[in-house]
Protein backbone atom coordinates (compact mmCIF):
# COMPACT_ATOMS: atom_id res chain seq x y z
CA UNK A 1 0.00 0.00 0.00
CA UNK A 2 1.35 3.39 -1.13
CA UNK A 3 1.05 6.61 1.21
CA UNK A 4 -2.01 8.95 -0.35
CA UNK A 5 -0.04 11.96 -0.56
CA UNK A 6 -3.27 14.17 -1.25
CA UNK A 7 -3.98 13.16 2.27
CA UNK A 8 -0.92 12.91 4.47
CA UNK A 9 0.66 15.94 2.98
CA UNK A 10 1.57 17.99 6.38
CA UNK A 11 -0.85 15.50 8.55
CA UNK A 12 0.50 15.08 12.04
CA UNK A 13 -1.24 11.99 14.10
CA UNK A 14 -0.32 11.81 18.01
CA UNK A 15 -0.60 8.88 19.50
CA UNK A 16 -1.51 8.41 22.73
CA UNK A 17 -1.54 4.67 24.20
CA UNK A 18 0.66 3.56 27.19
CA UNK A 19 1.08 -0.08 25.80
CA UNK A 20 4.66 0.61 24.20
CA UNK A 21 4.78 -2.32 21.65
CA UNK A 22 1.07 -1.53 20.17
CA UNK A 23 2.58 2.63 20.22
CA UNK A 24 5.21 1.59 18.06
CA UNK A 25 3.59 -0.63 15.69
CA UNK A 26 0.99 2.32 15.08
CA UNK A 27 3.82 4.60 14.53
CA UNK A 28 6.08 2.30 12.38
CA UNK A 29 2.44 1.54 10.06
CA UNK A 30 1.34 5.08 9.85
CA UNK A 31 5.04 6.63 9.45
CA UNK A 32 5.71 4.26 6.40
CA UNK A 33 2.52 5.81 4.98
CA UNK A 34 3.32 8.98 4.82
CA UNK A 35 2.19 10.89 8.26
CA UNK A 36 4.34 12.53 10.83
CA UNK A 37 3.85 10.82 14.17
CA UNK A 38 4.03 11.50 17.25
CA UNK A 39 3.59 9.42 20.77
CA UNK A 40 3.11 9.83 24.16
CA UNK A 41 2.19 7.01 26.87
CA UNK A 42 0.43 9.18 29.60
CA UNK A 43 -2.39 12.07 29.14
CA UNK A 44 0.33 14.74 30.70
CA UNK A 45 3.34 14.01 27.95
CA UNK A 46 0.72 14.46 25.22
CA UNK A 47 -0.65 17.72 26.31
CA UNK A 48 3.19 18.74 26.05
CA UNK A 49 2.87 18.20 22.75
CA UNK A 50 0.00 19.19 21.90
CA UNK A 51 1.03 22.76 23.17
CA UNK A 52 4.62 22.16 21.00
CA UNK A 53 3.06 21.13 17.85
CA UNK A 54 0.08 21.17 15.86
CA UNK A 55 -1.69 18.30 15.44
CA UNK A 56 -4.56 16.90 12.98
CA UNK A 57 -5.45 13.99 14.38
CA UNK A 58 -5.27 12.01 17.91
CA UNK A 59 -5.53 8.43 18.32
CA UNK A 60 -6.62 8.00 22.17
CA UNK A 61 -6.70 5.32 24.13
CA UNK A 62 -9.39 5.24 26.88
CA UNK A 63 -7.61 3.50 30.10
CA UNK A 64 -4.46 5.62 30.92
CA UNK A 65 -2.24 5.91 33.56
CA UNK A 66 -3.31 8.29 35.68
CA UNK A 67 -5.56 10.88 34.17
CA UNK A 68 -7.39 8.81 31.68
CA UNK A 69 -7.70 9.68 27.91
CA UNK A 70 -11.75 10.41 28.17
CA UNK A 71 -10.64 14.17 30.12
CA UNK A 72 -8.18 14.86 27.38
CA UNK A 73 -11.08 13.87 24.63
CA UNK A 74 -13.26 16.90 26.50
CA UNK A 75 -10.60 19.45 26.48
CA UNK A 76 -9.91 18.93 22.88
CA UNK A 77 -13.18 18.38 21.75
CA UNK A 78 -13.78 22.13 20.18
CA UNK A 79 -14.77 23.31 16.78
CA UNK A 80 -10.67 24.16 15.71
CA UNK A 81 -9.64 21.41 17.62
CA UNK A 82 -8.04 17.77 16.15
CA UNK A 83 -10.11 15.46 14.75
CA UNK A 84 -9.94 12.67 17.80
CA UNK A 85 -10.02 8.52 17.04
CA UNK A 86 -10.90 7.35 20.83
CA UNK A 87 -9.35 3.48 21.18
CA UNK A 88 -10.02 1.54 24.10
CA UNK A 89 -10.11 -2.20 25.18
CA UNK A 90 -13.72 -2.09 26.08
CA UNK A 91 -16.93 -2.94 23.85
CA UNK A 92 -19.64 -1.79 25.84
CA UNK A 93 -22.91 0.48 23.71
CA UNK A 94 -22.23 2.65 27.21
CA UNK A 95 -18.57 3.16 26.62
CA UNK A 96 -18.49 3.79 22.72
CA UNK A 97 -21.69 7.05 23.17
CA UNK A 98 -19.62 8.10 26.36
CA UNK A 99 -16.53 9.07 23.79
CA UNK A 100 -18.61 9.98 21.47
CA UNK A 101 -20.57 12.36 24.27
CA UNK A 102 -17.60 13.94 25.44
CA UNK A 103 -16.36 15.01 21.41
CA UNK A 104 -14.94 12.01 19.85
CA UNK A 105 -14.71 11.80 15.93
CA UNK A 106 -14.70 8.20 16.04
CA UNK A 107 -14.38 5.00 18.39
CA UNK A 108 -12.51 1.80 18.05
CA UNK A 109 -12.57 -1.14 20.17
CA UNK A 110 -8.57 -2.96 20.85
CA UNK A 111 -7.43 -4.79 18.89
CA UNK A 112 -7.43 -2.49 15.41
CA UNK A 113 -5.72 -3.79 13.00
CA UNK A 114 -2.94 -1.48 11.47
CA UNK A 115 -5.19 -1.17 8.02
CA UNK A 116 -8.18 -0.48 9.66
CA UNK A 117 -6.52 2.08 11.11
CA UNK A 118 -5.04 3.89 8.80
CA UNK A 119 -8.69 3.89 7.23
CA UNK A 120 -10.01 5.49 9.77
CA UNK A 121 -7.46 8.32 10.09
CA UNK A 122 -7.65 8.70 6.62
CA UNK A 123 -11.98 9.35 6.88
CA UNK A 124 -10.95 12.26 9.36
CA UNK A 125 -8.53 13.53 7.79
CA UNK A 126 -10.46 13.75 4.69
CA UNK A 127 -13.44 14.54 6.86
CA UNK A 128 -10.96 17.65 8.75
CA UNK A 129 -9.96 19.08 4.85
CA UNK A 130 -13.51 19.09 3.37
CA UNK A 131 -15.12 21.07 6.60
CA UNK A 132 -12.51 23.64 6.27
CA UNK A 133 -9.20 25.26 8.64
CA UNK A 134 -12.08 26.08 11.71
CA UNK A 135 -13.84 22.25 11.13
CA UNK A 136 -17.21 25.20 9.54
CA UNK A 137 -17.46 27.79 7.35
CA UNK A 138 -16.67 30.18 9.76
CA UNK A 139 -18.79 33.00 8.08
CA UNK A 140 -21.91 31.14 9.33
CA UNK A 141 -21.25 30.82 13.18
CA UNK A 142 -24.15 32.61 14.41
CA UNK A 143 -27.97 30.68 13.89
CA UNK A 144 -31.03 32.42 15.20
CA UNK A 145 -34.27 30.22 15.91
CA UNK A 146 -37.33 30.49 17.82
CA UNK A 147 -35.40 33.06 19.89
CA UNK A 148 -32.50 30.92 20.67
CA UNK A 149 -29.08 32.01 19.12
CA UNK A 150 -26.40 29.01 18.16
CA UNK A 151 -22.62 30.17 18.92
CA UNK A 152 -20.95 27.30 17.27
CA UNK A 153 -17.44 28.52 17.92
CA UNK A 154 -18.13 28.67 21.53
CA UNK A 155 -20.45 25.57 21.14
CA UNK A 156 -23.05 27.43 23.09
CA UNK A 157 -26.76 27.56 22.71
CA UNK A 158 -28.52 30.77 24.07
CA UNK A 159 -31.92 30.74 25.40
CA UNK A 160 -34.72 33.36 24.28
CA UNK A 161 -34.61 34.31 28.16
CA UNK A 162 -30.55 34.66 27.90
CA UNK A 163 -30.19 30.71 29.98
CA UNK A 164 -26.15 29.38 27.82
CA UNK A 165 -27.27 25.63 26.99
CA UNK A 166 -23.94 23.94 26.49
CA UNK A 167 -23.94 21.42 23.79
CA UNK A 168 -21.76 18.28 23.22
CA UNK A 169 -20.09 17.48 20.19
CA UNK A 170 -22.72 15.10 18.76
CA UNK A 171 -25.63 17.78 19.81
CA UNK A 172 -23.92 20.59 18.16
CA UNK A 173 -23.45 18.37 15.00
CA UNK A 174 -26.24 17.32 14.85
CA UNK A 175 -28.18 20.69 15.47
CA UNK A 176 -26.10 22.38 13.10
CA UNK A 177 -27.00 19.90 10.43
CA UNK A 178 -30.90 20.43 11.35
CA UNK A 179 -30.87 24.01 11.35
CA UNK A 180 -28.59 24.17 7.97
CA UNK A 181 -31.99 22.55 6.24
CA UNK A 182 -34.70 24.06 8.54
CA UNK A 183 -38.40 22.81 7.87
CA UNK A 184 -36.75 19.89 5.70
CA UNK A 185 -36.43 16.20 7.13
CA UNK A 186 -33.33 14.93 7.99
CA UNK A 187 -32.44 11.56 8.05
CA UNK A 188 -31.09 9.21 10.46
CA UNK A 189 -28.52 8.11 8.61
CA UNK A 190 -27.47 11.79 8.04
CA UNK A 191 -27.39 12.30 11.30
CA UNK A 192 -25.34 9.61 11.99
CA UNK A 193 -22.64 10.68 9.52
CA UNK A 194 -21.95 14.11 10.92
CA UNK A 195 -21.63 12.18 14.46
CA UNK A 196 -19.63 9.14 13.37
CA UNK A 197 -18.48 9.94 9.26
CA UNK A 198 -18.22 7.05 7.45
CA UNK A 199 -18.52 4.21 9.71
CA UNK A 200 -22.09 5.53 10.90
CA UNK A 201 -23.74 2.16 10.74
CA UNK A 202 -21.16 1.43 13.75
CA UNK A 203 -23.61 3.67 16.05
CA UNK A 204 -26.75 2.47 16.49
CA UNK A 205 -29.40 4.53 18.82
CA UNK A 206 -26.69 7.11 19.36
CA UNK A 207 -28.35 9.44 16.86
CA UNK A 208 -32.21 9.28 19.05
CA UNK A 209 -29.92 9.80 22.52
CA UNK A 210 -28.57 12.90 21.45
CA UNK A 211 -31.49 14.15 19.45
CA UNK A 212 -33.11 13.06 22.93
CA UNK A 213 -30.84 15.21 25.00
CA UNK A 214 -30.78 18.03 22.65
CA UNK A 215 -35.08 17.95 22.72
CA UNK A 216 -34.86 18.25 26.32
CA UNK A 217 -32.39 21.02 26.55
CA UNK A 218 -34.44 22.95 24.24
CA UNK A 219 -37.75 22.23 25.25
CA UNK A 220 -37.22 23.30 29.01
CA UNK A 221 -36.69 26.79 27.75
CA UNK A 222 -39.41 27.61 24.75
CA UNK A 223 -43.46 25.96 24.57
CA UNK A 224 -43.12 24.96 21.62
CA UNK A 225 -41.90 21.39 19.64
CA UNK A 226 -39.07 22.83 17.49
CA UNK A 227 -37.15 19.38 16.80
CA UNK A 228 -40.23 16.99 15.30
CA UNK A 229 -40.12 12.89 14.33
CA UNK A 230 -41.08 12.04 11.10
CA UNK A 231 -40.94 7.92 12.10
CA UNK A 232 -39.10 5.36 9.61
CA UNK A 233 -37.87 9.10 7.79
CA UNK A 234 -36.30 11.59 10.01
CA UNK A 235 -36.01 14.37 12.04
CA UNK A 236 -37.22 18.16 11.19
CA UNK A 237 -36.02 21.58 12.69
CA UNK A 238 -39.43 23.52 12.55
CA UNK A 239 -38.39 26.97 12.85
CA UNK A 240 -37.35 30.42 11.02
CA UNK A 241 -33.56 30.60 10.76
CA UNK A 242 -31.19 33.69 10.22
CA UNK A 243 -27.61 33.36 9.66
CA UNK A 244 -25.69 36.23 11.40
Amino acid sequence: MTPDASITETATVLLVEDDDVLRREMAAYLGAQGYAVRQAGAVEAAREILEAHAVDVVVLDVNLPGEDGLSLCRQLARPDGPAILMLSAMGEAVDRILGLELGADDYVVKPIPPRELLARVKALMRRRAAAGPQGRNPKRNIYAFAGFRLDLSARQLTAPGGMLLLLTRGELAILSLLLDNARSVVSREDLLTVIRGEAAETVGRGVDLHISRLRRKIEAQCDQELIKTYRGVGYVLDAKVVIE
